[in-house]
């Protein structure tokens, strides 16, 4: 078995790693302490879209898209290891506009959209030039079963209306969010997986209103943010529903694939920069007469932390080597498997890291704090674990059925 990056993917990394050193190091701290200090945090600092111009022009964008098009045309195996070096920023994802939720957006529509959908949504969202969020997560039900979902996408003539409330809507509170996907019930007396649709619904629609932005362990996360949407008697044409009535959960299963790959290789990205961080306050930091390294065992805590990483990492490119090779349904309990190993891998590293940092570590000197929150929500974001160690389980016992 060959472990060795392709050559396209090797010249990408050298060029997004020299980037992210030269261009994005240097000025990110400032970037967070300007924009904390902000009575309204909720806006795009100008070094946000001038980083965008410079990897624009240098041809490090849209990395994400295996289409030679309108992106990079990189399998999910040769994008993995650009995902974990952009995993260590907080702001590279959006520099090379390779961010969530909009990747998976933008995968919707360039597999489903119609070429009006693509002219007005996909166009400007490749460009830069707008963002998106994904409506699909529900207060009043437990949205780990998708088919418990009460928001309704009813057909009405030419017309689809849509009705209820969506929260943790990732992206909404962001200044240039023009557009989310929406996705609510249509037919419930159909096939559980035709009963539901996606519907591209503008901002500005009358009877859309975002609400509240949700804290997440204290943090809001702008200017992107996680909101609360309602949606009161929206009225779209037919033509805003994504590939037709019925699909919507086709479509989910169509980009959760390479999704989570992005997720879990930006979360490795995010748990090789608290294990860097660890091993600096490590060997600098005096306690009794010792630096920390050679205290309490934290060589060890140390040690664990490299082989997890680099066990989880293995597994995310099998598993990415595996969806190119076999797609979606050959690779459906390993994308399951990085789902739930990845995320409590993350948080056992950031939290040694913490540890090592003392009080610091806690507040915002560091991105450990930030990071612990956003590693944590992942374990619950795109599935809990307890749905994918379901699926998992599933497909293992299966082959001991008669």
């Amino acid at each position: 078995m060959d472990f060795a990056h392709s050559a396209r993917a090797t010249e990408y990394l050298d060029r997004v790693g020299e980037f992210i050193a030269t261009e994005i190091d240097p000025v990110e701290p400032d970037h967070h302490r300007e924009l904390a200090a902000l009575d309204d945090p909720w806006v795009v600092l100008p070094v946000i879209e001038e980083l965008k111009a410079k990897a624009k022009a240098k041809g490090l964008w849209n990395l994400f898209l295996p289409d030679t098009e309108h992106g990079a045309g990189l399998k999910n195996v040769e994008y993995a290891p650009l995902a974990e070096l952009m995993g260590r920023s907080a702001i590279a994802p959006e520099v090379f506009n390779c961010n969530a939720p909009d990747t998976g957006n933008m995968e919707v529509l360039h597999m489903f959209g119609s070429q009006e959908q693509k002219d007005r949504w996909l166009t400007p969202l490749l460009a830069g030039e707008i963002r998106s969020a994904f409506c699909m997560t529900e207060p009043d039900v437990a949205s780990s079963d998708a088919t418990n979902m009460a928001a309704t996408a009813v057909v009405d003539g030419d017309e689809i209306v849509l009705n209820g409330t969506k929260w943790f809507s990732t992206g909404i509170g962001h200044p240039n969010c023009k557009v989310a996907i929406f996705m609510g019930l249509t037919d419930p007396d159909a096939h559980k997986y035709a009963r539901h649709s996606m519907v591209l619904v503008p901002l500005d629609t009358p009877g859309v209103t975002v609400g509240r932005m949700l804290p997440v362990f204290g943090r809001l996360d702008a200017p992107s943010g996680h909101g609360e949407v309602t949606f009161t008697d929206v009225r779209l044409p037919l033509e805003a529903v994504i590939a037709g009535p019925g699909r919507g959960f086709e479509i989910a299963q169509g980009r959760l694939g390479p999704g989570r790959i992005h997720h879990c290789m930006r979360l490795i990205g995010l748990a090789e920069k608290a294990l860097e961080l660890a091993c600096r306050r490590a060997t600098d930091r005096v306690a009794f007469g010792k630096p920390l390294a050679n205290l309490g065992g934290n060589r060890e805590r140390i040690a664990n932390a490299r082989i997890a990483i680099d066990q989880a990492r293995l597994l995310v490119l099998s598993t990415a080597w595996k969806l190119d090779t076999h797609g979606l349904r050959g690779a459906l309990s390993e994308v399951s498997q990085i789902k739930v190993v990845v995320p409590n891998m993350a948080l056992g590293v950031i939290d040694m890291a913490i540890q090592l940092h003392g009080g610091a570590g806690m507040t915002d000197d560091f991105p450990l704090a930030a990071a612990y929150a956003g590693a944590r929500a992942l374990r619950l974001a795109d599935g809990p674990d307890e749905v994918h160690q379901g699926v998992v389980s599933r497909i293992e016992l299966k082959k001991y059925l008669p």
